[in-house]
């Protein structure tokens, strides 16, 4: 969530898993399971893991037992060079990353195939980016899109108004790149939280951003060009966040925010067969304050 500044907020509660074919199981995991391993089932997951040099090993954990196809990854706080493609390809997936050190840092990590890479907006030199916040890519005939939206600082911040403009600038390239008949998926830390049902107190929240009707109207107007929120799809019960601050004891009084999204085409909103907040993944020593989210698309 941090964007141009340490301002944290955000995942939830979350029900038992579907029956299936369960994968191996990792203690206590709330992802550990019950997926199906049948080729027509994909799952798409998006997390912000908050530097992924300090969190590579939690991050090979949740892919053994959670299995995503393509896991969408923010804030990973590398270069190029410090990228760990070969411990993702020694899990059996491809990956992208577009990073310049630091902060920032956006990448694909794919089993289903890895084409088409673009780094930055459609209107970019990628040479030349300062903040890396958007990469995409087709993965298994889905187009994926990672995004780490920026933060806003304050509502009285150029950082907020910069914010905006960059919403409006992810709408015109997806409209520039994609087809809303498309199979398309933009996932990742929005620094958004939808509606006053994704914030554990909204009053909290009043005057501040993350929950500022431009904020929401921006996201809005992206959704408006023939996107859905696949998680709210299967998933419409309240308190389900993906971020808490970790001060405070946010994680466990549960005061959060679900600012971590997946948005889908109407193309794949009919596939959308199970969601999660893998709430288990934000536990343990030294996690992210994010926890991953994901998708499951049915595509048979």
């Amino acid at each position: 969530m941090r964007g141009n500044a340490p301002l944290r907020r955000g995942a939830g509660r979350v029900s038992s898993l579907p029956a299936g074919r369960p994968l191996p199981k990792m203690a206590g995991s709330d992802a550990s399971a019950s997926r199906s391993v049948a080729a027509h089932r994909i799952r798409i997951a998006t997390w912000n893991v908050n530097s992924l040099k300090a969190r590579l090993a939690k991050v090979e954990e949740w892919i053994g037992y959670a299995a995503p196809d393509v896991l969408l990854l923010q804030e990973t706080k590398m270069a190029e060079a410090a990228f760990p493609a070969a411990a993702f390809a020694s899990l059996g997936y491809e990956s992208a990353h577009h990073g310049n050190g630091a902060w920032n840092g956006v990448a694909v990590v794919s089993r289903i195939g890895l084409d088409n890479i673009q780094k930055g907006f459609f209107d970019e030199d990628a040479t030349s980016i300062e903040e890396c916040r958007i990469i995409g890519a087709t993965c298994g005939g889905i187009r994926v899109i990672s995004v780490y939206v920026p933060n806003g600082r304050s509502l009285d911040s150029p950082y907020y108004e910069a914010k905006l403009q960059w919403l409006a600038h992810l709408r015109e390239h997806v409209s520039h790149t994609c087809q809303p008949g498309d199979p398309v998926v933009i996932g990742g830390d929005f620094n958004i939280a939808p509606a006053d049902a994704d914030v554990w107190d909204p009053a909290a929240l009043v005057g501040m951003t993350h929950a500022s009707a431009p904020e929401r109207q921006a996201l809005a107007d992206l959704l408006g060009w023939g996107l859905v929120d696949a998680f709210r799809l299967v998933r419409p019960e309240p308190e389900l966040y993906s971020w808490w601050d970790y001060r405070g004891g946010s994680f466990h009084r549960h005061h959060g925010m679900r600012i971590d999204l997946l948005l889908c085409t109407e193309h794949l909103a009919r596939r959308v067969a199970y969601a999660l907040v893998d709430r288990q993944a934000r536990k343990g020593p030294g996690p992210s304050d994010h926890a991953p989210v994901f998708i499951d698309l049915d595509m048979a």
